[in-house]
């Protein structure tokens, strides 16, 4: 948006830059009211069933064994506490041996955090701040420049398909094909949709694997590719857990390779997205600054019609000396003429419009009385103009 130079506070004015990220946090707000709304009408129930079945079963549980709740509840909790350390009730593969603990460091990194495994001790704790703030800064440096990559190869992979389709189309001109290399980009869109392509063949491959070395459905396995892909990583479903996998060194160097690869391929998808985003929000801001425009401007021809119609006094007649074609010309018109002026006045107590009593006169008269009055019309005469304005109702109805 342009400063108005006579604002004595310009720098209260925001830009559009400050603008879009106003209007970003207003629908990232509206967007998780919406996803909070949604989600919740479709898991509450479950989560109020799960409840009751989880109650259910407890009391069978103490009346069957004659156990008090108390302790068994006690009992649960040194459960919950025992997971942290990796405790299962179905045996899994060690935790913090070497590749355990490049899967844990792996997944901090990539900030995917699947909250399987964590750190238990104070000082690894302590020790996992200052390595998750190297590290992270680390990968996403990483993720920018295979993103850099990516973006450079698919121009290259677009403009030869351009070419090659422009060539039997055209005939040869080095000169034209020189020009159209230098000022030609690949749409964003095109960019965006190869992604998009690219990450749904990660994920698809991977969650074929997926689901023939874990057990899960198809469904499962690209469920856990956009959380782990995404970097969300709820860890309600963590590969290479299982006890088996240890011997399977295979599966664990293609499942890293497969994370490494689907986490920067959905990177680059963000960022495409968030550039088409960001057009989506300078539209909406056109948009804005449109309807505020002409909303203004509405305003002030509501504002010039109601003054002309309510107007009290009559203003100055000018004498009729000279008969020069420049001089005043007067024409009385009816309120029916003018019904687009008049549309807004009020009618009286009479149920009559106190227009019909009114008229209009348009006179000819200098630059200083066309400044008292809003509506002006350009005349014949370069020195002429014409202004409308309300001749004052009878006394009797003031």
């Amino acid at each position: 948006m342009g400063r108005n130079p006579s604002c004595c506070c310009p720098s209260l004015i925001p830009s559009r830059e400050t603008l879009q990220f106003y209007l970003l946090g207003v629908l990232i707000a509206l967007y998780m009211l919406v996803g909070a709304a949604i989600f919740s009408s479709l898991e509450r129930p479950a989560e109020i069933q799960a409840h009751r079945l989880w109650e259910h079963r407890l009391m069978n549980f103490s009346h069957e064994y004659n156990v008090s709740c108390e302790e068994l509840k006690s009992l649960l909790l040194y459960y919950e506490e025992a997971r942290t350390a990796g405790i299962r009730t179905e045996r899994s593969r060690a935790l913090w041996d070497v590749p355990g603990a490049f899967y844990f460091v792996g997944t901090v990194v990539s900030t995917i955090g699947f909250g399987v495994t964590a750190p238990s001790t104070v000082l690894g704790k302590v020790l996992l701040v200052f390595y998750g703030l190297l590290g992270c800064s680390g990968a996403i440096l990483f993720f920018n420049l295979f993103l850099e990559r990516v973006i450079v190869l698919l121009s290259l992979l677009i403009f030869w398909c351009h070419t090659r389709r422009s060539r039997h189309s055209r005939p040869k001109d080095r000169n034209n094909e020189s020009n159209r290399k230098e000022d030609w980009k690949p749409s964003v869109y095109l960019v965006t949709l190869l992604l998009f392509l690219a990450v749904m063949l990660v994920a698809c491959g991977a969650a074929s694997l997926y689901s023939v070395m874990e057990g899960w459905t198809y469904l499962e396995s690209l469920y856990f590719c956009f959380v782990a892909f995404s970097t969300v990583g709820f860890g309600d479903f963590v590969s290479s857990q299982r006890k088996h996998h240890e011997k399977t060194w295979a599966y664990q160097v293609a499942n890293c390779l497969l994370m490494l690869l689907g986490v920067c391929c959905t990177y680059s998808l963000f960022n495409a997205i968030a550039v088409i985003m960001k057009q989506g929000l300078n539209w909406i801001l056109r948009t804005l600054i449109w309807i505020y425009n002409h909303m203004q401007h509405h305003r002030l021809q509501s504002r010039t019609l109601l003054k002309l119609c309510f107007s009290d006094s009559e203003p100055p007649a000018r004498p009729l000396e000279d008969e020069t074609p420049h001089r005043q010309q007067q024409q009385a018109a009816s309120c029916s003429g003018h019904s687009m002026l008049w549309r807004s006045c009020v009618p009286s107590a009479f149920g009559k419009c106190l227009c019909d009593e009114a008229k209009v006169e348009t006179v000819c008269h200098n630059s200083k009385d066309e400044e008292d009055f809003g509506i002006q019309e350009q005349g014949d005469g370069p020195y002429e103009r014409n202004s409308v304005y309300a001749k004052p109702l009878p006394g009797w109805l003031s």
